[in-house]
């Protein structure tokens, strides 16, 4: 099956090939007061703040590390896509590009090459939470966060969703169903103690208690997604509440001996029966007095 296209509407458009060679080398530098540049620039990395939307709360350090290396080695091969930023402070705001911009710091540059586009808010948020969800190393909660995103400020349907970052539907609505898994369970798959394979075998138990069991055993036994699966579905089988079996009717024979015994004593007995075992005869009595009373009709 093939993999779906991305309809991102717009990164690709945007940001243009990155220059090689000499062309890379002629990348003129961002003046203050300049009017915006067409291509891409040098702007001082200083100059440039993440985006309060971006759906990536953690980044792999060693990856990062890895990208920080590759960047003081070969340079930024592609220009972050930014957006003129209002206010004190840094003049521009990432819309693309966050993780490179990092790199970039780690290794040391002074100036990174952006394309500096007027984008709207809503198509800035938009852009960045594609560019993001297309990216493979989100962890689960970060990818149902973008998701519900898109659904939310845009009112994007899933299938919709599912069109703009290039995945199928079903993917799509299985990661939103983790969001509605308990607080400890998104946790563990943000910081990557549980698979979104294990989240779908715990999601598959009715009650919260439930959940926390599993992702217990799980954790303690650094179960599989089939082990874990396998486990959930015993529990399911277990936790069910049997029926009550119907009260059986009182024997009439031992029914009248209850009467028989109740008129003799003057109080309430009641007889339990089984038959083949040994059974039992209660007889209820008010007071220290009516005990008396009760066992002395019994000795007569």
């Amino acid at each position: 099956m093939s993999k779906r296209k991305a309809l991102g509407k717009g990164l690709d458009a945007l940001i243009p090939a990155s220059p090689t060679g000499a062309a890379a080398a002629e990348v003129p530098v961002l003046k203050k007061g300049a009017a915006l540049p067409s291509g891409p620039v040098l702007c001082p990395i200083e100059e440039i703040v993440p985006s309060p939307h971006q759906p990536r709360k953690r980044f792999d350090e060693k990856a990062l590390a890895e990208l920080a290396r590759s960047i003081k080695e070969n340079g930024l091969l592609q220009p972050i896509l930014v957006r003129p930023r209002e206010g004190k402070g840094a003049r521009f705001e990432l819309v693309a590009g966050e993780r490179r911009w990092r790199a970039a710091q780690r290794a040391g540059l002074k100036e990174v090459p952006v394309l500096v586009k007027k984008i709207d808010g809503d198509k800035a948020l938009e852009l960045s939470l594609i560019e993001n969800l297309q990216r493979e190393d989100l962890n689960p909660i970060e990818e149902a966060e973008g998701f519900r995103w898109l659904s939310e400020e845009f009112g994007c349907t899933q299938e919709e969703v599912a069109d703009k970052v290039g995945k199928d539907r079903s993917t799509v609505a299985n990661a939103l169903r983790l969001l509605k898994l308990p607080a400890p369970i998104r946790k563990d798959l943000e910081e990557g103690k549980l698979s979104a394979g294990h989240a779908r075998a715990i999601l598959s138990l009715e009650s919260n208690a439930d959940m926390n069991r599993l992702r217990q055993q799980i954790l303690k036994h650094d179960l599989s997604v089939r082990q874990a699966e396998a486990l959930a579905r015993r529990m399911a089988q277990t936790g069910a509440k049997p029926a009550k079996p119907a009260k059986a009717k009182p024997d009439v024979h031992v029914r009248q001996l209850e009467e028989d015994l109740q008129r003799v004593l003057g109080t309430k007995v009641s007889i339990h029966f089984r038959p083949g075992k040994p059974g039992k005869i209660e007889i209820a009595y008010s007071s220290l007095d009516d005990l008396d009373r009760i066992i002395a009709r019994l000795k007569r």
